[in-house]
């Protein structure tokens, strides 16, 4: 997505997700040990030293985002199960655990984990060094999205087109051109009916300009990886439905609420908006 090494953006969500753990009160929003263990000894004490940057109520609300657009999309996925979906691509993997922590549903699964080497390097070594190791119905997959189409890069990782499929986005079209984000999404499309995709996008700064970023948005370009791909839920449902999805579900901040947040603690905030959507064929 960016270069040939480990996304920065992705690491950063990797401890976000650690911190769920480490601080927020249970019931969790999203149940992640292995997001612990992945980031070892020195991660997890890197945590510890710098606490009250997490404590904020920015943070605060990045983090409940981040765990709680991984829940939805698990919940869907676990609901495609059910249906008999049997392949589960992960597009923009980083640190994604869900591999590594599946529920006994999830061995019926073939799970493929798309990202670019330099990001799948890194998580190696980190699997590695924690003593785990991925499960057989798990694998990565090198797909430069520059070089081929998705559906090219699935091919060569035995994904059958004919089957009904689940994919995950998640916080990886705001780094995207549109063009790269409708190429996506019309791969996805094509697959047969019963197939969904879970995913996410950045919309505009509530009562900003355009020239006015987000806080998040201004860090994340100073790491380099710049938001380029903004849009309102209307005109990104209109994407939706023109790539050839024919069911479009945003999870509003009231739906968000009720499922996910008001059976627990106040720690964190429920959110004004989510950025969360699901599309079916």
């Amino acid at each position: 997505m960016f270069d040939r090494k480990a996304s920065r953006t992705a690491i950063g969500t990797a401890y976000i997700r650690a911190a769920h753990q480490l601080f927020d009160a249970q019931p969790r929003i999203l149940e992640d040990p292995v997001a612990v263990s992945l980031l070892g000894p020195a991660g997890l004490q890197r945590i510890k030293d710098t606490a009250d940057r997490y404590k904020t109520p920015e943070a605060r609300a990045l983090r409940a985002h981040v765990v709680l657009r991984s829940r939805f999309a698990e919940d869907r996925l676990a609901d495609a199960a059910l249906r008999g979906i049997t392949q589960y691509v992960i597009l923009g993997a980083g640190f994604d655990t869900f591999a590594l922590r599946q529920p006994e549903w999830a061995r019926q699964l073939k799970i493929l984990e798309v990202d670019h080497l330099g990001t799948q390097a890194m998580k190696r070594s980190m699997i590695a060094a924690a003593g785990l190791e991925m499960p057989d119905n798990a694998e990565f997959a090198d797909i430069d999205f520059e070089r081929e189409s998705l559906r090219d890069g699935l091919l060569r990782y035995r994904v059958s087109l004919d089957e009904p499929t689940f994919f995950s986005w998640l916080g990886v079209t705001m780094y995207l051109k549109e063009e790269a984000i409708d190429a996506v999404l019309r791969a996805v499309a094509a697959f047969p009916a019963g197939s969904e995709i879970a995913l996410t996008f950045a919309q505009p700064a509530a009562g900003a300009a355009g020239d006015s970023p987000s806080p998040l948005a201004q860090r994340v370009s100073g790491l380099g990886e710049p938001f380029i791909s903004y849009f309102e839920p209307d005109a990104f449902e209109a994407k939706l439905h023109d790539a050839g999805f024919s069911k479009v579900e945003f999870l509003s901040p009231a739906d968000a609420e009720a499922r996910y947040f008001r059976q627990r603690s106040e720690d964190l905030p429920a959110p004004r908006r989510t950025g969360i959507a699901c599309a079916a064929r």
